[in-house]
């Protein structure tokens, strides 16, 4: 595979990635096969092959170049936004060298908080050699995770992990560990990770370099000797895997307790208080081991329907999970009286719905005096985006609430830009008739706001435990992306007419991929804007496309695709 004719021949808009992305899923797959059966020198034959082949490392350089949102963002050497043949010569020089040159940090604010958290940025050389070195690892170890492990996995999102927790108390209610594991990319320690991976010499030399390359921060160069940079390619799986292995350290305390975990988010629960108790004292020296150890401000021990030392319900990922008391009530033995029932309700946290609501009037705020359109081009992806993610739980409510406020602040902001006017010019102004309703903020050529209520509410069905994208099974991963809770009704529309296929390069769509919404044939050249006329195709399909033709297809956004663009990269 190594000496494909084509390499030195062929343009890289006219490379076969067909056949390229077909060679690298099928060592992929035999990795996992290997994997799953524990024939470890099957895995490290099939590893070593993918990681000299020439597809791989095109692969690998097109994901960091072309896909990655980080493409044109420099690291220390100053290098950014490869042309075509810098592309090819960067996978001419792809090798594994042993040697890392140090990232970049810079400094980005944590949504909700004044705080900060460091980002490092490798060089795109270091990019490209580390997707090569996940191309590898990642099939391995999905073979090996635990079934209720969410967090940066290929097929697997925050839906899914709470739809485990529903699972665990939807028929009894029970005691939670609600806990999150302090600096968690910035503490582990390098030669215990490195011992748990246990892959071949000169990978984790590789990854030993990687760790240990140090940080430039302004003009100053620090060491690292402990933690994953957040921000590289590799940082989420390596992370993964220093954390595998809490579910089944549980189990072994409990076969009944358990644990759910998204990235260093997790979950513990257990009807028995005492195992509760004594499976925080196993996972806190478990950690230990790694060297973590859980942050006392966000760690805590709630019940799902009682209240437990002043908590009830707990959040995470962003929802709120709790049970209320539900129907009569009958006297028991002792003369007191008790409940029926419960029902487990999931719903948006009253934090996130606060955070959302900031981020649309900050919007409004912004636009006091742009166009009716610009605001409502800028308010649709933030609206569509947040229903989106909440649309798999009980959050009808909360729409209609969101939508009576988000109400109030645009007649604020209406009232503010004509002061002179009264409420009925107001109105008439810039609320419209669409339909049968007569209350819409939208311009006279049509444009609407989107509602949170225009969200419908599905349930979301949570990804088999054993599963994996290695497992070649395209059908059931291919479906299930377009039932992806954030993949609005255009997007799942489209991935189900082309059937989970990608119109330009005929390939299965794969979790992870990113997606966007090109006009077959372009507006320049005659093409409508209507739903006969879009197809759903890579980025870096779109990048081709648009440059053999010439033209600017309509790509949904580079920056949030317009609430079309799915993008699972956690950085």
């Amino acid at each position: 595979m190594s000496k494909t004719s084509f390499k030195t021949t062929v343009e890289w808009n006219q490379t076969n990635w067909r056949k390229l992305e077909r060679q690298v899923f099928k060592l992929q797959k035999r990795i996992y096969q290997a994997s799953s059966r524990g024939d470890v020198k099957a895995v490290r034959r099939l590893q070593k092959t993918l990681m000299r082949s020439w597809s791989a490392k095109c692969i690998a350089v097109r994901r960091v170049t072309q896909d990655n949102k980080g493409k044109r963002t420099a690291g220390v050497d100053g290098v950014k936004s490869l042309t075509p043949v810098a592309r090819f010569d960067l996978v001419k020089q792809l090798r594994i060298t042993k040697k890392s040159k140090p990232t970049r940090r810079v400094w980005i604010p944590k949504p909700g908080t004044e705080e900060k958290r460091p980002l490092g940025i490798p060089t795109m050389y270091d990019r490209a050699l580390q997707a090569l070195a996940k191309l590898a690892l990642e099939p391995e170890w999905e073979a090996k995770f635990e079934p209720n492990s969410f967090g940066f996995r290929p097929g697997r999102s925050c839906h899914d992990a709470i739809g485990a927790i529903f699972n665990q108390i939807r028929y009894k209610d029970k005691f939670v560990l609600d806990a999150d594991i302090s600096k968690c990319f910035d503490q582990i320690n390098h030669e215990a990770l490195l011992r748990k991976i246990n892959t071949f010499p000169t990978l984790r030399q590789q990854i030993k370099a990687w760790l240990k390359s140090g940080v430039i921060d302004g003009k100053s160069l620090s060491t690292t000797s402990e933690g994953t940079p957040q921000g590289g390619v590799i940082s989420p799986l390596l992370a993964n895997i220093s954390l595998h292995g809490m579910e089944n350290r549980i189990k072994q305390v409990s076969k009944t307790a358990a644990l759910i975990r998204y990235a260093d988010d997790f979950v513990i629960i257990h009807e028995d208080l005492t195992v509760v108790h004594r499976c925080q004292q196993v996972i806190t020296e478990w950690l230990k081991g790694m060297g973590l150890e859980l942050k006392p401000s966000k760690t805590r021990i709630t019940h799902t329907l009682h209240k437990y030392e002043g908590n009830v319900g707990f959040d995470f990922l962003g929802f709120n999970v709790r049970q209320h008391k539900v129907g009569t009530y009958r006297s028991a033995r002792n003369g007191k009286k008790q409940p029926l029932g419960f029902n487990t309700l999931i719903t948006p946290s009253k934090e996130k719905i606060k955070l959302h609501l900031e981020e649309i009037g900050g919007i409004i705020d912004t636009h006091i005096t742009a166009p009716q359109a610009a605001l409502i081009k800028a308010l649709n992806p933030v609206i569509r985006g947040w229903a989106n993610y909440y649309s798999t739980v009980v959050s009808n409510d909360t729409f209609q609430l969101l939508g009576h406020l988000t109400y109030q602040k645009l007649r604020a902001w209406a009232i503010r830009r004509c002061p002179r006017s009264n409420q009925h010019e107001i109105v008439n102004k810039y609320w419209n008739t669409v339909g049968n309703d007569k209350w819409v903020f939208s311009t006279r050529d049509g444009l609407k706001l989107a509602r949170h209520t225009d969200t419908p509410i599905e349930r979301h069905v949570k990804v088999q435990g054993e599963r994996s994208p290695y497992d070649g099974d395209w059908v059931y991963w291919s479906t299930r992306l377009g039932k992806h809770p954030e993949a609005t009704k255009r997007v799942a529309k489209l991935l189900k007419k082309q059937k989970g296929k990608c119109e330009y390069c005929g390939l299965y769509f794969k979790d992870g991929d990113l997606l966007e919404i090109d006009h077959k044939t372009p507006i320049s050249k005659g093409g409508k804007d209507s739903f006969d006329n879009l197809q759903i195709i890579h980025r870096h399909c779109h990048d081709d496309k648009t440059a053999s033709d010439g033209t600017n297809t309509y790509a949904v956004g580079s920056k949030v695709l317009e609430d079309d663009y799915l993008d699972n990269n956690p950085f």
